[in-house]
C-alpha cells in the first residue's frame, strides 16, 4: 500500500472521518506519515487532532492533483508524464551542464560547498535539461 500512488479524495475522506470517529489520524497512516498518525492517536482525547484533520481534509481537496502528487506521491505522476513526453535536448547544452556538475562536485569534495548547496545547484542544472 505504501508503494501505490495516494489518492487525494481518499486522503480527504479519511481526514474528515476524524470528526465522526473517536480516533483521528488515519489519513496520516494512509499518506505514509506514521509518526504523525501516532501523535494524532495519542492526542485522541483532545480536540486538536480532530480540528487538524478537518483542516487537512480541506487542504487536500484544495490542492490540485499535481500539487498533491508532488507533496505525497513524491512526484510519481509528474515523473511518468515527463518520461512519456519526447524531448529534444541540445547535446552542447548537456555537455556544458555535465562540466558544471563536475565543477560543483569538485567544490563539494574540496569542502567549499555544503551537501545541501551542492544538491540545490545540481537540481537547478539538471532541470535545465528537461
Amino acid at each position: 500500500m505504501l508503494s501505490k500512488p495516494k489518492n487525494r479524495t481518499i486522503a480527504a475522506i479519511l481526514a474528515f472521518s476524524g470528526i465522526v470517529v473517536p480516533f483521528a489520524g488515519f489519513h496520516k497512516f494512509y499518506l505514509g506519515q506514521p509518526q504523525w498518525g501516532i501523535v494524532y492517536l495519542l492526542l485522541w482525547w483532545t480536540p486538536i487532532p480532530h480540528i487538524a484533520s478537518v483542516i487537512e481534509g480541506f487542504w487536500y481537496l484544495a490542492q490540485g492533483s499535481q500539487e498533491f502528487d508532488r507533496n505525497f506521491n513524491l512526484g510519481i505522476n509528474e515523473v511518468s508524464s515527463v518520461a512519456n513526453q519526447p524531448t529534444a535536448v541540445d547535446p552542447a547544452q548537456v555537455g556544458a551542464i555535465a562540466d558544471a556538475l563536475r565543477e560543483l562536485d569538485r567544490l563539494r569534495q574540496d569542502g567549499l560547498m555544503s551537501e545541501y548547496e551542492f544538491e540545490q545547484k545540481r537540481r537547478q542544472l539538471l532541470d535545465r535539461i528537461a
